[in-house]
């Protein structure tokens, strides 16, 4: 699937805020990746809005972490 350039700028801008918002201590490795994919599988299903992509990703953050400790 191909994104526009504004969408791929919207969804770093995503990843950045929600990874911003995870405590240092929850921070684990392959985080940021996992809530990557999260973002892409959003945006792959029609969600484009900067908003809403930073409420999908965080929304999971919790099911992620726990998932990769």
């Amino acid at each position: 699937m191909q994104y526009s350039s504004e969408l791929i700028q919207t969804m770093r801008q995503a990843l950045e805020t929600v990874m911003a918002s995870v405590p240092a201590d929850q921070s684990v490795f392959g985080l940021k990746a996992a809530v990557a994919e999260c973002i892409l599988r959003a945006a792959a299903h029609g969600q484009t809005s900067y908003d809403g992509l930073v409420t999908s990703a965080s929304s999971q953050i919790q099911q992620i972490i726990a998932m990769l400790t």
